[in-house]
């Protein structure tokens, strides 16, 4: 699989360098699942069907289901509605940040959407780098560029390097870059608090973080309709959509991963499909489906699949909109600066010099809030 990588810039490590930290890791991380794997933990998770407990996610098949939704979106047209949608409502955050933001790497996921967002001289964004496990999806985002750029007076597009490189392994230098975004990849990486650890490594100081996930309530009603069926025609369930992380642990890992100033916001987005095999079509069509490792052999059977697709179609039936089933969508929004000296912090403890009391009777005074300070009335009292 070749690299579709541009003249090597400053801010991507050395391949050597970043092989030998690569083997490192890789070892480290062995050493932990052996230890790991004695724990009643590790055997509940053999038990559900992992081949690997420290990976819930098969990279490599998330890989060749990018590479399958790379060829089904040369057919469109236009973006997909929900991806621009998502992509739009992450990318208006830079229309609140006063900087500019010259250098920026796009991670995975609507990358290719990303970029067309980022295009026009946004944000002050002068170069992209764009990375990729999917080499067709790196191949898609360069034809996208070039037909966008077709379209606009020069230097519409930035200067762009594709490179193929993994989420969990970035080669990028320590402090390289100013802007980098992640919109719809994280939640099918295994390790997310060490590669938010290395996103907050790569940006320069002040830079910024802007993701984008799927949260635990995504396509909830496609898990509940699975289950439904593999209960009552195989007596038993096992995991066919994958696990998603939850809005509370959002904002815990942007701390963790030392991101100043963290942010998270929540949206809720429900769509309609004519049927259930329509919208495991779409997940397709997004790059979205399961990735599970589970045991070979394992999927869904055809008598399975059809039991839960009329338990979607009785559970989750819009009448209203002409039969069509909903189906859920949660994405949670992130927003993390990288510390410098700048950055403002919250005062100490004890640092105050006005108590909230003193503050009440303060603005009583002055007629901004109704009620009561300490021995008098408020207005409510005075009425009873």
């Amino acid at each position: 699989m070749s690299c579709l990588l541009a003249p090597t810039l400053p801010c991507l490590r050395q391949s050597g360098l970043a092989a030998a930290l690569r083997i490192a890791w890789q070892q480290q991380q062995q050493q932990q699942q052996q230890q790991w794997l004695h724990t009643s933990s590790a055997q509940q998770m053999l038990q559900a069907g992992l081949e690997n407990p420290m990976d819930l996610f098969d990279r490599s098949q998330k890989a060749v289901q990018r590479d399958r939704a790379a060829l089904l979106r040369r057919s469109l047209h236009r973006p997909d509605p929900l991806l621009l949608h998502i992509t739009e409502r992450l990318l208006d955050r830079l229309e609140d940040c006063l900087s500019s933001f010259p250098t920026a790497v796009i991670l995975g996921g609507a990358g290719e959407v990303v970029a067309q967002g980022l295009a026009g001289g946004r944000a002050g964004v002068q170069r992209v780098i764009h990375m990729d496990t999917s080499q067709g999806m790196l191949e898609l985002a360069k034809e996208r560029a070039a037909e966008q750029q077709a379209r606009h007076p020069p230097g519409h597009v930035p200067e762009t390097s594709y490179v193929l490189a993994d989420e969990e392994y970035l080669p990028l230098a320590d402090g390289s870059v100013d802007l980098i975004v992640s919109c719809l990849g994280l939640h099918w990486v295994n390790d997310v608090p060490g590669t938010l650890a290395q996103i907050r490594r790569a940006l320069k100081p002040d830079g910024l973080f802007l993701g984008a996930m799927l949260g635990g309530q995504t396509v909830q009603e496609l898990r509940i309709s699975c289950s439904l069926a593999q209960q009552e025609r195989q007596g038993g369930v096992s995991p066919f959509v994958s696990p998603l992380a939850q809005v509370r642990d959002a904002g815990n890992l942007l701390t963790r991963a030392e991101l100043a100033l963290p942010t998270v916001d929540v949206d809720t987005f429900v769509m309609r499909y004519s049927s259930a095999v329509s919208l495991v079509s779409h997940l397709r069509l997004m790059g979205e489906s399961n990735a599970l490792q589970v045991k070979r052999g394992s999927g869904l059977s055809r008598d399975t699949a059809l039991a839960a697709a009329a338990a979607y179609q009785s559970l989750y039936c819009d009448e209203e909109e002409g039969d069509h089933i909903q189906a859920t969508y949660q994405v949670m929004f992130m927003t993390g600066w990288s510390p410098s000296s700048s950055t403002p912090k919250a005062a100490k403890r004890g640092s105050a010099t006005v108590s909230f009391h003193e503050m009440a009777e303060e603005l009583q005074k002055r007629g901004a809030v109704a009620g009561r300070a300490e021995g008098g009335s408020s207005s409510n009292d005075s009425q009873q």
